[in-house]
């Protein structure tokens, strides 16, 4: 018998596999309602749902944007931009070529990475917050959707573009303010707000935002950073040398800042705003990076546009971290010597100021955590309609698509956390009759803003934590889903099938901004602060809140009867509880409150747009918290099971309407 004859494989022969095509997150067809085509043709069907909940149903300025920039994420174009600079990481250079400091650009960061800035600036994914001609609409909702979308592509830029959106809001509430004892501060805040919230990257700035030091992460209390003002002769000396301008041209601030900062991001932005020690305590700053240098040649009244340079103001870059992730994004160590400031608010107050800003970039850490683990699923979904494993697709394997319709449910349920957070935050900012009234939101914003500001409070941190812990490991299931690919930094074809980069990225959020347990003392703050929900925020506030979303969601009563369960065990856990005790069971208070919340939110979205998916998937999230044992299947019930798991993995199947509503 002839043996038979087998081909060997070479570098340009033999099996490759298709190269997944990764859709467009979001579509909306030009002046289609929210509510009918474009939750069918969006492949992240609950952006298309949350976008549907929060919004009014006919906005096709705002759904035609969030379009757009769906397809600007996956541009080919855009993503040589990302691939460039996830590929060349920044560089410190310290030194002159003769041995000087470098104070004019010892910092350099890839062409790559200043593109992606621009992109983000220009599509407005933090101006169109800010923008006050859009009343009837959420703006945050339409500012955060475009985040979740660019996150990834963005290659970190989100980071800086966080900050500039704190710090924005920080600015906005000062700039009605007269100048007091800073002459000339109302035109400087004015001139900077109106940079960071510019679409013209020839004019915009970011910001950074400076607290953490070597004495500690989101400890401030040890802050050795010293502020001092200036007196009115060393004004005037520095005025008379000309060298008291920053690079616009706005004067430098009376205070003169020294110290040091262990860890900075956005080191390349245009502006600050740090914590520093004054003789009244912690107080908040407003600091330019550079200020102008007069050169001889130039005259002190008049200084020519090509006779202008500028250095770093009183800032020395000592070092750039080198971290397990986001490696695109300069974060560094920071000398501060004569550092020119302008105070914010009142002195002493700065961790009241700084709070606006860390309002602001936590919430935007959970949002970011949910879009990353969007595009992974998104990536996922893809692969699996290519791959094949023993000569079966993998969306045909049930067991597969189990897994990641589990993974799916989770994800549903962060991210719907996630934009509460957002929806809130709008609120506070907005009319409530302006941009909720008829929108399917009603029931789940308070008319009240002093019980949305309450809220907000007390749900941030929860989610922060919460959002960005669930989505590491979403992340770490999703680069399993793609095999050895998965784990490999997969910067071809743009970089589109690079999940171990997002899992890197997003390894950082449970961290950043506070780790899980400085969110849990922080809600413990919350729960035991009289001045927040009339003097008991859990049962004047929280507990009506969700009683009364809950009283509005038909057909769910096995889901609510399980989050009254959950409310119940709140409730005990807190009542009557010491300090000392809420915070031995911190993390566990921001487990329950995470599952009410999710909980609530799924089942009511649920109620309002029917749809058998997004039922199903409420369904088994609340169920899974029930502390329930698994039950054996029937062939009949898992061959339904495996139906519907294709469904809420892939968004779309065989089964009908009908047969939706029986599983």
């Amino acid at each position: 018998m002839a043996n038979p004859s087998f081909r060997a494989s070479s570098s340009t022969e033999g099996f490759f596999q298709t190269l997944p095509i990764v859709p467009p997150q979001f579509t909306n067809p030009a002046n289609a309602l929210l509510t009918q085509d474009s939750i069918h043709s969006s492949d992240d069907k609950v952006l298309a749902r949350i976008l549907a909940l929060y919004l009014p149903p006919h906005v096709p300025h705002v759904t035609s944007h969030i379009h757009r920039v769906a397809r600007i994420a996956l541009d080919p174009s855009v993503l040589v931009h990302c691939v460039d600079a996830e590929s060349n990481h920044p560089i410190l250079r310290p030194l002159t070529t003769f041995g000087e400091e470098n104070r004019t650009d010892p910092l350099w960061t890839t062409a790559g990475w200043k593109a992606l800035k621009d992109i983000g600036i220009k599509e407005g994914v933090v101006a169109v917050a800010y923008e006050n001609n859009n009343r009837s609409w959420n703006r945050r909702i339409h500012e955060f959707a475009l985040g979740h979308l660019w996150t990834c592509t963005s290659t970190m830029t989100t980071c800086p573009m966080s900050m500039t959106d704190g710090a924005a809001t920080l600015l906005s509430r000062h700039l009605g303010e007269d100048d007091g004892a800073q002459p000339g501060r109302k035109e400087v805040f004015g001139k900077a707000y109106a940079r960071l919230t510019s679409r013209d990257p020839k004019v915009a700035w970011t910001s950074g935002q400076w607290m953490t030091e070597r004495t500690g992460g989101s400890d401030v209390s040890g802050t050795e950073t010293v502020a001092r003002r200036l007196s009115s002769d060393e004004l005037a000396q520095r005025g008379a040398k000309g060298d008291d301008k920053d690079a616009i041209g706005m004067p430098l601030g009376p205070w003169s800042i020294n110290g040091f900062k262990w860890f900075s991001s956005a080191t390349d932005s245009g502006m600050t705003v740090l914590l520093a020690r004054t003789p009244k305590g912690l107080s908040a700053f407003y600091a330019p990076m550079r200020r102008r240098v007069i050169t001889p040649n130039a005259s002190l009244s008049g200084v020519e546009n090509d006779q202008v340079q500028t250095e770093l103001n009183g800032v020395r870059i000592q070092r750039l971290k080198n971290k397990l992730g986001t490696k695109s994004l300069p974060t560094a160590e920071l000398e501060l010597k004569g550092m020119r400031a302008w105070l914010i608010g009142i002195e002493g107050q700065g961790v009241k100021e700084i709070s606006t800003i860390l309002n602001i970039t936590r919430l935007s850490t959970a949002a970011g955590s949910a879009g990353g683990w969007s595009r992974g699923l998104a990536i996922c979904r893809a692969y699996s309609k290519v791959r094949k494993v023993r000569g079966a697709l993998l969306q045909e394997n049930p067991q597969h698509m189990k897994w990641m319709a589990n993974e799916t449910v989770k994800y549903w349920a962060a991210a719907h956390f996630a934009f509460i957070g957002v929806a809130l935050q709008g609120a506070v900012e907005q009319d409530w009759d302006d941009m909720v009234k008829g929108t399917r939101a009603e029931a789940l914003i308070p008319k009240d803003r002093r019980e949305v500001m309450d809220l907000l409070r007390l749900l941030t941190p929860v989610m922060k934590a919460q959002v960005s812990v669930a989505a590491v490991q979403g992340l770490r299931e999703c680069m399993e889903c793609l095999g050895g690919v998965g784990y490999c930094e997969n910067n071809e074809d743009g970089g589109l099938m690079n999940i171990a980069k997002v899992f890197r990225d997003n390894l950082v959020n449970p961290i950043w901004e506070g780790t899980v347990s400085v969110m849990a003392e922080d809600v413990v703050r919350v729960l035991i602060d009289k001045r927040l929900g009339r003097g008991d925020i859990l049962n004047n506030l929280f507990v009506p809140w969700i009683q009364g979303i809950l009283g509005s969601c038909k057909s769910f009563e096995e889901e609510v009867s399980i989050i009254k369960v959950h409310l119940k065990e709140l409730k005990k856990l807190a009542q009557g509880a010491s300090k000392d005790d809420l915070l031995y069971c911190g993390r566990e208070l921001l487990e329950r409150i995470e599952v009410i919340v999710c909980s609530t939110l799924l089942i009511y979205d649920a109620s309002m747009h029917e749809d058998g998916i997004a039922r199903a998937i409420s369904r088994r999230w609340v169920r899974s918290k029930a502390s329930q044992q698994p039950q054996k299947l029937g062939v009949s019930q898992r061959g339904e099971e495996a139906l519907l798991d294709k469904l809420i993995f892939l968004g779309k199947g065989p089964l009908g309407k009908a047969k939706l509503e029986r599983l």
